[in-house]
């Protein structure tokens, strides 16, 4: 993990936040991890790497990190004044994490309800986050040839670009989607019914996971892409 005080930043070189939010280091959700930081290295970031799980964060909301609604100053606990730090620190914000019911898993809601607190994320009329940039990739286990992806699309955008990033001054927010996560893809027919899919042959999976990985290098592409785009 690097890791950066607020206070030691290069301002020659820009920082990006890759936030992992799974229990597991074998798992797609970190391979497509690993993948998005040799991406955002390449394109000369210095990476803050922050595996929530790995580094034993706790999603549950404490008495010291409830918002006070009477003072947006509140000092909150010291694990969380230390994870606001890192955000402050970056430039752009990576996260990836599992979708799970439309929505992200536990261990990400929770950093999002202790961290992106008020009076730090939001509650002020010039927001300090002001001007980053973020990208939200989410694994799902859902078919690409399901037509509930849109709804899929619709419900994380509206959480988390338009009810999140959006109230958090952000500069710019995208939701990248990824279909097909799992070797038995999941899907809805005509009338509601639940099918899973047989595991695929060796070569088919190959093939699925090789189309996976084009699908997210194209989502950091895309946005390191639009970082280049004069305002």
């Amino acid at each position: 993990m690097q890791h950066n005080s607020i206070d030691a930043i290069d301002t020659e070189t820009r920082t990006a936040l890759v936030v992992v939010a799974h229990h597991r280091t074998d798992s797609l959700t970190a391979h497509t991890a690993r993948r998005a930081t040799a991406q955002l290295e390449a394109a000369g970031y210095r990476i803050d790497l922050l595996d929530l799980q790995a580094e034993g964060f706790d999603p549950r909301m404490t008495v010291a990190d409830q918002p006070e609604w009477g003072n947006r100053d509140k000092v909150y606990s010291a694990e969380v004044q230390a994870h606001m730090e890192r955000i402050l620190a970056a430039d752009a914000i990576v996260v990836v994490f599992p979708v799970y019911w439309m929505s992200v898993p536990a261990l990400l809601k929770g950093w999002i309800d202790r961290v992106w607190n008020y009076g730090f994320a939001y509650g002020r009329s010039k927001p300090r986050l002001a001007g980053k940039r973020i990208l939200w990739l989410g694994l799902g286990g859902i078919a690409a040839d399901d037509p509930a992806l849109s709804d899929m699309q619709l419900a994380l955008e509206t959480q988390l670009s338009a009810g999140l990033a959006y109230y958090s001054g952000f500069a710019h927010s995208a939701v990248g989607l990824l279909p097909d996560a799992e070797e038995r893809r999941q899907r809805l027919d005509a009338n509601g019914n639940f099918i899973l899919d047989s595991v695929a042959a060796e070569a088919e999976r190959i093939t699925q996971y090789a189309e996976f990985d084009r699908r997210a290098t194209r989502f950091v592409d895309e946005f390191l892409a639009a970082d280049r785009v004069p305002a």
